[in-house]
């Protein structure tokens, strides 16, 4: 490899890619990861780890404990997926992107390894096989790693973690995960190891039983943690943290609990951390309460965090969020609900292997829209996106790009309006 942009087209150029291309990428079987893991000597076993797999709230949630960890003191690396404007910030130490210089160097370097093993990675598989080796090689002390796509089959499931986490589950990637809740959950809960304790964020009655099956045969400890602590609401406090007052066993703990993630949606992802930093210290991690305050009060500006309910401008008020499903759109709208503005301009785009109209179905009427389609191969056309909004009263302009419907928001809107933007990660991806 010649230079870091070199890497960065070999991996973008020549191997699948999930998120540009869609389920043309996704490998059913961990034949590769194996193989791969096999060929850089095993490296997920040289650290501890923590796994995190859900439909929605597992990006919050790793960067979160990523957080909190690092606060009380210990090495954590840290992968999530998919990126939004460097491809860097997958793989991270003690929030540090990995350093374009070892992103190159390692690529090439698995070039010429592959001649001899002969190896057809995807984009994720190989990603995944570089952040464990990084994070063996710089001797982190525990590792936060999300899960792509489902869990079962995942490239990250070959690890045996300290705790496993699973937060909510919604409708989404049913071609490839199944088509109803229950078979969700079951693509999910195959992160489940024996003998592992296991954090369920929510009680989702639906799906509840699943966890509870898989649990009962991997002799796994199972905890729905939004049944151990409880919070009705949320406040914000002057610099717009959210401030949360939590409940266990109906006795206060965690008071004026701080959390600089905003997003209404994060109260059913808090009672997962607290839940899973509980277990880390019956396994003796040294993690004080000062921690949990300190890592939550600033887990994205320490972990590095963008596209969770982003303000990103002010008169208007802009605000970008990653939600791209049923479940996060109406979390989303929930909170346009609750927000005072005198005009809202909604600029939207998703992608095509997505039916849309469920999500389309929760958005306002009465908002303005700017239809528009990210830059890669799966985004859903503009014109096709404005046709299938409109039986739901949908009304707007179509954009050809993201920055275009972008000008043309913030063109139209008054100081006192608000602009969300959304649909598909890489629409805000493109905002930001």
């Amino acid at each position: 490899m010649k230079n870091f942009q070199a890497a960065l087209d070999y991996l973008y150029d020549s191997l699948p890619m999930f998120h540009r291309i869609g389920p043309a990428a996704y490998k059913d079987s961990l034949n590769n990861t194996l193989a791969l893991d096999e060929l850089y000597g095993h490296p997920h076993r040289k650290f501890p780890a923590l796994h995190v797999a859900g439909t929605n709230g597992k990006g919050s949630v790793s960067h979160m404990l990523a957080s909190v960890l690092q606060s009380a003191g210990y090495r954590t690396g840290l992968y999530t997926s998919p990126h939004l404007k460097d491809f860097r910030e997958r793989i991270r130490i003690n929030g540090r992107m990995i350093p374009k210089g070892v992103v190159t160097r390692w690529l090439g370097e698995f070039r010429k390894k592959n001649k001899c093993a002969g190896l057809s990675p995807s984009f994720f598989e190989l990603t995944v096989a570089m952040a464990f080796d990084y994070f063996a090689g710089e001797k982190v002390d525990i590792a936060v790693v999300e899960v792509g796509l489902g869990g079962r089959l995942d490239s990250t499931n070959i690890i045996t973690p300290e705790v496993s986490v699973v937060t909510n589950i919604s409708y989404d990637h049913q071609s490839l995960l199944g088509n109803t809740l229950q078979k969700i959950a079951a693509e999910k809960a195959g992160i489940i190891k024996r003998g592992v304790p296991v954090v369920i964020s929510q009680w989702q009655p639906e799906v509840a039983a699943v966890f509870q099956q898989k649990a009962e045969e991997m002799e796994a400890p199972l905890h729905f943690a939004g049944q151990e602590y409880v919070t009705a609401y949320g406040l914000l406090d002057p610099e717009g943290k959210q401030v949360f007052n939590f409940r266990k066993n109906n006795l206060p703990v965690y008071p004026n609990l701080k959390v600089d993630l905003a997003g209404n949606y994060q109260r059913l992802n808090v009672p997962a951390v607290l839940k899973t930093v509980e277990l880390l210290r019956e396994k003796g991690w040294n993690i004080p309460i000062s921690a949990v305050y300190a890592g939550l009060a600033c887990a994205a500006r320490q972990t590095g965090l963008m596209g969770r309910w982003q303000v990103i401008g002010h008169n208007p008020l802009i605000i970008c969020d990653t939600a791209h499903n049923e479940d996060g759109i109406r979390q989303v709208v929930q909170q346009l609900n609750q927000m005072a503005f005198k005009k809202l301009h909604i600029l939207f785009g998703m992608v095509s292997d997505k039916a849309p109209a469920p999500v389309l179905a929760l958005l306002p009427a009465e908002a303005v829209y700017y239809f528009t389609k990210a830059n890669i191969p799966r985004a859903l056309d503009e014109k096709q996106l404005k046709e299938q909004a409109s039986p739901f009263g949908l009304k707007g302009n179509t954009y050809s790009s993201v920055p275009e419907a972008f000008i043309a928001a913030r063109a139209a809107a008054g100081p006192k309006d608000l602009i969300f933007a959304g649909g598909s990660n890489f629409v805000v991806a493109e905002i930001l």
